[in-house]
């Protein structure tokens, strides 16, 4: 595995129907692919729009299996591109029993699992509750080609514990696939994750949607996807507020072993002072 690692991120807008959503993203790995990249995240529920801008149950029909159709699909072009593969998508496990889940590809195709979104918010535009239930998968971590990689999604950024969770897996990067509104979060979008970085001495990929999806909702996704590095710094440039994009970075894993040298967290953790924390 090398200390380089070519990272891709997708930011794009809702094109009016699943099975267009799909070929755009197809689009956007064969282009990433061609760039170098060799792993990719998607945004939030990447193959729909952000339905949960209201709460009607004809949504439930985005949801399918994992692995299942799409999971399928995108393992075949992982395989044919030779890139590990982060796929957020709408799961039922079964009829009624229905997660906010990201499937993870390696780059031989192969399926390595699946995250569940494990904090789901309830609030005007972002009606998650509706249509999810917590995650019940704890934090998973993935080895993949690019080494051990982790995934958040979302609300969950705003909480700690999974960060941390992760790191003591021996995450290197960790995707938070997202779908943000511009009056609501923005303020902390580009603090929340880089102290993350930092706290947890990792790379993270944070990606968000664009645009107004108005038959849905007006919720205004704006963007802004990057990567930054465990010293909390962007990763080149962070991307468009409004418009489509594919980012690609180089991720310089051997910074990994910098900063942990230079800030001992994880051997000054505390966990035995810990246990008050743990109670509702």
């Amino acid at each position: 595995m090398a200390d380089v690692v070519r990272a891709a991120l997708v930011q794009t807008a809702w094109t009016g129907d699943k099975e267009s959503m799909i070929k755009a993203h197809e689009d956007y790995a064969r282009q990433a692919a061609a760039a170098g990249a060799k792993v990719i995240c998607f945004q939030e529920l990447f193959y729909g729009p952000y339905f949960c801008q209201k709460q009607d149950a004809e949504y439930y029909e985005y949801a399918e299996s994992v692995p299942g159709p799409t999971t399928e699909r995108f393992a075949a072009l992982a395989k044919e591109l030779g890139m590990v593969m982060v796929l957020p998508v709408y799961e039922q496990e079964q009829p009624g029993v229905l997660y906010n889940t990201a499937a993870v590809i390696d780059a031989d195709g192969t399926y390595l699992g699946k995250y569940r979104k494990n904090h789901i918010p309830q609030v005007k535009g972002f009606w998650e509750k509706f249509y999810f239930r917590p995650g019940n998968l704890g934090y998973p971590i993935f080895d993949t080609a690019v080494g051990r990689i982790g995934v958040y999604i979302c609300y969950d950024r705003h909480f700690p514990e999974g960060w941390r969770a992760l790191g003591l897996a021996g995450a290197k990067i960790v995707f938070n696939p997202s779908a943000t509104s511009r009056g609501l979060s923005a303020y902390l979008w580009k603090l929340e994750q880089p102290a993350s970085a930092v706290a947890n001495e990792y790379f993270i990929g944070a990606i968000n949607r664009v645009g107004i999806e108005s038959e849905f909702g007006d919720n205004d996704f704006y963007g802004t996807s990057y990567f930054v590095d465990p010293e909390g710094k962007f990763v080149g440039d962070v991307g468009h507020d409004h418009d489509p994009e594919l980012i690609v970075r180089d991720l310089d894993l051997g910074l990994l072993d910098t900063v942990r040298d230079r800030w001992q967290f994880y051997r000054d953790r505390r966990p035995d002072a810990y246990g008050d924390l743990t109670k509702p």
